[in-house]
This record gives C-alpha cells, structure tokens and sequence, in this order.
C-alpha cells in the first residue's frame, strides 16, 4: 500500500517521499487484516513497516472498506486520526509556518519556557525576596511562610478537576489558559508596591550618633502593611493555580508524544528548565535587590545594612508579562501531535496488578470520560500501593525541598554573615548545578541503564539513602558573629540569662532607642546594634567603597589599637572556616535530592494504567502538596523563628527577626532533615518490595525493541494463513 507523494490532510502536512507500508496480502476472510495489522501478545496492534518520520499525520494504520463491515478482533487496539484535527493554529488561523512547531520538540520549548518562567517567579523570585517582603510589610517569618504555601494549597484544590477533565481533554488549552492565569498572579503580586506609600528607611544620617538620635512619632512608625499578606497569598493562589496544568497535563502530554524509552529524557528536559529557572530567579533577584525599592530616590544606606529593602516587585512584572506572552503559542497547540499514534501502538504496560485484577477495567477506551468514573479511579490508584508509596516518598522530599527552598538564602545569610542579595546569590550558585544537573542526571540515567519499573525506584533510594547522609553535615554551623547586647555583654562576657541588654556605661548618656537597629561593624571586629549603641559621636564617609564611618566610638575596643574608635555601617564578614565544607555537602543534598526526582516521576507513570497517568500525577501532587508542599515552609519558619535571638519592636508590636542563631537553626534543619529522609528512605523501601509487574507473558519482546531503541516496532513474521494457526 503505497501512499501518494504529495497527499495533503487536514494538519497541511505534505510527504516529500513516498511512504510504503507494505504487508502480505491477506487470506480470505481474515478480519481485520486489511488494515495491516498483526496482533501482539498483549492485545495491541503492531505494524511490520518501518515507522514513518517524525512529522508524518497519517494513522499507523489506514483502515480498508472491509475493516468498516468486520468486527474487530477482541483484545486489539485501534488507533485512527480519522476527522481529528492536528494543525497547529487558532481555530481556523493555522499558517504552513506555524507547522515547523508542531513536532514533540517544539511543544518541549515552550513547555520549558513555561515551567522555567513559573520555577524563576514561584521557587525564585519568592524565596530570594522573602526578607525584603518581611521588612518591608512588617512581616514574621511563619507570615511568610503561609504566602509561600498558598502555592500549594491552590494546586490542591485545583489539581483533582484539572487532572481528571484535562487528562481526557484537550490538554493543550489547558496548559495555556493555566499559563495565562500564572501571569496575572505575578502582576497582582507586584501591586503592593505601587498601592502604598514610600517607603521610609531610617537611613545611617535619620538615625544619628549618640546624643543625637531621634524616633519617629510612635503612629507613624507603627504600620498596618502586614495586611498586604492577603494580596501576596492570592498572587500566590493565582500561581497554583495557573501551574497546576504544567506538571500534570504537560507531562502526560510529552509522555504521550514520544516513544517510551526517549520520554525520561523529554520529562527530564522540562523538570530541568523548572529547577533552572528558581536558580535563574536567585540570581536576577539577587541583582534586584541591590537596586532600591523606590528607584530614581537618593538614599544613603548601602544594600548590606538590613534597613535597606531592594526592588523585589521588578522581577514579577517581567515574569508576569512573559507568561502572557508564552501563553500564546500553547494554546495553538492541537489535543494530540502528527504522527503519535504510533507510539500509542507501541506503549507497553508496566502497571502494578492488582490481586482482583480490577486494573483492567482502566483499559476500557470509554473510562474515564465522566464523572461517574471519578470514584473507580480513585479507588483504582488507592488500591495500588507502589503508586501510595510513591505519593508518600514524594511529599518527604518536597516537605525539605519546599523549605530549604524558601529559607535557604535566610539559613545562608545568617550562617556567613550575608546580605540578602549575596545570599540569594550564593543559594543560586549552589541550585544552578546541583538542582539543574540532578534534575536532568535522573532521566538521562533512566534511559541510560534502560531501567524498567522496579529498578527505577531502586535508583530513587539509592539517591535518597545517600543525600540522608550528606545531610549529617548539618552538625556543623558557623558561629555567629559577636554582637553587643545581643550575642554577649559589652565587655565580652555572657550574657546572664540570655535576655538582651542594649544599655552600657559607655553608650548611656546617648538616649539609644531600640527600634532605630541600623547595625554597625566596629573596627574590634564586634557588632553593635547601632552607632548610637556603639557610642560613636561623629561619621564621614569611607573613599574606598562609600560606606559611612563613623568615629570617636567610646564602646568600641580600643586596647590594642588605641589611635582607632571606630566602627563603619554593615554587618561584621565571617571569616568561618566551615564555609566551605558546609556548602560542599550543602551541594551534595541537593543534587541526590532531585535526582531522584525524574525517576519518581517516571515510575510513578509506569506502575498506572495509560488511561489513569495525568490523573495519577494529580492525585500525587495533591499528596505532595498537602503533606508537603504546605506544610513545609510553615513548619521551617516557625522552626526558624524559634531560633531567633533579635525581634524588631515598634510601640511594643513584635516585627520581623533580625539576628538569628547559628547553632540552633543548624540543629533544627539537621533534625527535620533526618526525619523526613529517614521516611523517603522507608517510603521506597516499601514501594519497591509491594510492586507487582505484570507478568512475562503480557510484555511481548516488542517492548524489548522499543524500550532499548533498537526499532519503532518489532518484526514480525507475515500472518498466518487462516487454518494454519
């Protein structure tokens, strides 16, 4: 059967060459075998040509008269492109152009710029920008820890609908109306800034030096920004929701569109771009935040001292806008690629079997499509334990991922001393590689070792056992560095009690006010809470990098360098010998950590039935999210407010923290760290002995061929003669 030339279809697709798929002629009253087709062992129709290119929209099998009169053979699939449009376009607008992007790697590009804009907004623009939010809206760390788990609480509410109804329809539209949505959570999460007022950093000259420091009257320092969290937290909603589509429909869309054995690969591509782009968001972020928040406005505080509160809203007006922009070309996409339906054919099931073998019912082309299914498919997927194991293991390592994530940069910044810009910086250095590179060592991996089902989730606890032990680095912190008042007594001795005392002979005639904490560094290499605090009567400004300094510091120590008193605007560097130790192992966490992360998800895909994939995803990320996803940024800010030593106060309201300590926020990450690394660990354990595959005789050699690359489809001898069987 050799079809015409230049044969032209609905998608405006032309064959160049002739394509031939020749078989046998066949026996007479054979049914079903003029489509030319030979059934495999597993009940899926197979074809003996070699597979078409890539961009061929013809069904792998072109039904003939008599297969429209005969009853097709119980237990073969049929997969027909009859009537279905597969051009690219909107409506009726599908240029010949456009049809260069319809092909599985142009449907991964803009997939990619999607989940790398959602990862830079959603896991980097937030977490980099947290601090400034704080300081900005008077807000406590478990304040912005709910902003962050907002994310988490839209997807779930949201993740049920989309992933049954979107799973069984057209996955494209949705992506895209998802992507739009995002983008308008980025621009309301940007308003706050242009809705209130200046804002007014009690900058180094505001503050004064002793005997001349002066407070703002008690109603104007006392603010009621913190209500704006409701804005931030339904920006947030908006994000969630927006995102719910692409790490469900959008992998099942990819899965769908691709031959097995390449589609780790595909998904590994797409989580890739999703962890680049938290690291691309850290980095621009961190270049944000050294620009001030009121551009254009001549300020004398540097971005070290933690009055200052960088541009955090640039960077979601850029995301929002690219996001509606990326929309675009998604939504042009059509419900299924040219030329898929070969890999349909081609699919061969590696779901968990059931004792009472009630997987089959998912096989039925007709499942799925109502409502009324809803309840069987979820009765389905909880009577899989692999698949809740699975869910299970995943909600462990988003639970740290979500938290190290947020607090990562503030855990940095404490540890090293920091401002918020390096520490957004550094935090984007270390997920670059570590994140980035595992993300995608996870599925190259896959496909590599050609790991079937129950080696896949022998490599995920292969990596989780090992990131549980790099995570032991956690024992060792930086000290902090030494403070008066705060840290220590200003003649370096303990503090009684560990209560703060701002107040000492040398700076008590100077009438210090506690909320005016603009931190200096004195030249005893010892932090005082301000100059006022360190006694110093008199400020210039440095030549060599435009610091202020000031002088004639009567708390400073000037025993060993008498001529000195001085003390200059900023935190104190730490010189920390563990520095880096902490973030080689820091490195290693990470890297372990998501790579077991394509591999999860693509057993997750494997151990379902076709049918149930974009629903299972849904159903997983509900658990992740719900036990982890939420939970984690408002477990690790309440750990971390725990820990603070420092709280701001204006008219005797609590704000923000401003100095942590070291050692217990190290003690508290060790602890949930090993926690929930002990629970993945026995989450895979037990995932991986409760999995049942299906059994040898249901995985014809076919999927040997398809799986190892070796040929689109398996040879097969020319049919039988009938009577000859």
């Amino acid at each position: 059967m050799a079809m015409p030339q230049n044969s032209t279809r609905e998608n405006g697709f032309c064959f160049t060459q002739p394509l031939d798929f020749s078989c046998p002629s066949p026996g007479p009253g054979q049914p079903g075998r003029d489509g030319c087709s030979t059934p495999l062992s597993n009940g899926i129709a197979s074809s003996g040509a070699p597979s078409p290119s890539d961009s061929c929209a013809q069904p792998l099998c072109t039904p003939g008269p008599a297969d429209e009169e005969t009853p097709f053979e119980e237990g073969i699939k049929y997969v027909s492109a009859e009537g279905e449009e597969l051009a690219c376009g909107w409506g009726g607008f599908t240029p010949g152009c456009l049809q260069l992007c319809n092909t599985s790697k142009g449907v991964l590009f803009f997939l990619c710029v999607a989940s790398f804009l959602q990862g830079m907004t959603v896991n980097g623009f937030i977490n980099t920008v947290i601090t400034s939010i704080e300081r900005r809206f008077d807000l406590r760390s478990y304040q912005s820890g709910l902003i962050a788990s907002s994310y988490d609480i839209a997807a779930c509410v949201c993740l049920t609908f989309v992933s049954y109804f979107g799973g069984n329809g057209h996955k494209p539209r949705w992506l895209g109306w998802g992507v739009l949505v995002m983008g308008l959570g980025s621009l309301l999460f940007a308003l706050p800034h242009f809705t209130t007022g200046r804002y007014e950093a009690r900058s180094a000259a505001e503050v004064g030096v002793c005997g001349g420091n002066q407070s703002l009257p008690c109603s104007q320092a006392a603010s009621s920004l913190s209500g704006y969290r409701f804005v931030f937290m339904l920006g947030q909603f908006l994000h969630g929701m927006g995102a719910t589509p692409l790490y469900t429909l959008g992998v099942t869309y990819l899965d769908e569109n691709v031959k097995t054995n390449y589609s780790p690969v595909y998904i590994a591509v797409f989580y890739t771009a999703a962890i680049l782009g938290p690291a691309a968001g850290y980095l621009v972020g961190g270049m944000f935040l050294n620009i001030y928040t009121e551009i254009g406005r001549e300020i004398d505080i540097a971005p070290e001292n933690t009055l200052w509160v960088g541009a955090w809203w640039i960077g979601f007006l850029g995301a929002g806008a690219a996001s509606l922009l990326i929309s675009i070309p998604i939504l042009g996409y059509p419900q299924r690629l040219p030329g898929s339906q070969r890999y349909i054919v081609m699919r061969v099931s590696e779901a968990h079997q059931l004792k009472d073998g009630s997987h089959k019912k998912a096989s039925d082309p007709d499942f799925g499509k109502t409502v009324k299914d809803l309840p069987r498919s979820v009765l389905l997927l909880l009577k899989n334990p692999t698949f809740i194991f699975l869910c299970l293991a995943g909600a462990t390592e988003a639970t740290l991922i979500a938290g190290m994530s947020t607090f990562g940069p503030k855990f940095l910044e404490s540890q090293f001393s920091l401002s918020a810009s390096e520490a957004a910086t550094f935090f984007g250095y270390l997920v670059v590689p570590a994140g980035g590179g595992g993300t995608f060592l996870g599925g190259f991996l896959v496909n590599k070792l050609k790991l079937r089902c129950s080696g896949i989730i022998k490599l995920c606890l292969l990596c989780t056992v090992s990131s549980l032990l790099a995570i032991f680095i956690f024992f060792f912190h930086c000290p902090n560095m030494p403070m008066a008042g705060v840290t220590q007594m200003y003649d370096g001795s303990a503090l009684p009690g560990g209560h703060l005392n701002l107040t000492s002979a040398c700076n008590a005639q100077c009438g210090c006010l506690q909320e005016t904490y603009s931190p200096v560094c004195g030249t005893d290499d010892i932090m005082y809470y301000s100059p006022c605090h360190a006694g110093c009567r008199g400020v210039s400004e440095s030549l060599s990098n435009g610091r202020k300094v000031y002088h004639e510091c009567s708390c400073v120590d000037r025993a060993l360098l008498p001529d000195l008193g001085e003390a200059e605007a900023g935190k104190c560097s730490s010189s920390c010998a563990k520095k880096p130790l902490l973030l080689c192992f820091m490195f290693v966490v990470i890297l372990f950590t998501f790579l077991s992360s394509i591999p999860a998800l693509t057993a997750t895909l494997r151990c379902v039935s076709d049918r149930q994939r974009s629903f299972a995803l849904g159903i997983q990320w509900i658990v992740v999210r719900t036990l982890g996803g939420i939970p984690g940024p408002i477990a690790f800010g309440s750990m971390i407010d725990k820990s603070c030593l420092l709280w701001q106060e204006q008219c005797g309201e609590q704000g923000s923290c401003y100095v942590y300590q070291n050692s217990a926020m190290s003690r508290y990450t060790l602890i949930a760290g090993l926690v929930y690394k002990v629970l993945g660990t026995t989450f895979f354990v037990v995932a991986c002995l409760l999995y049942k595959p299906p059994p040898p005789e249901s995985a014809p050699g076919s999927s040997d061929a398809s799986e190892n690359g070796t040929s689109d489809l398996q040879e097969h001898k020319p049919p039988l003669p009938a009577g000859e069987d």
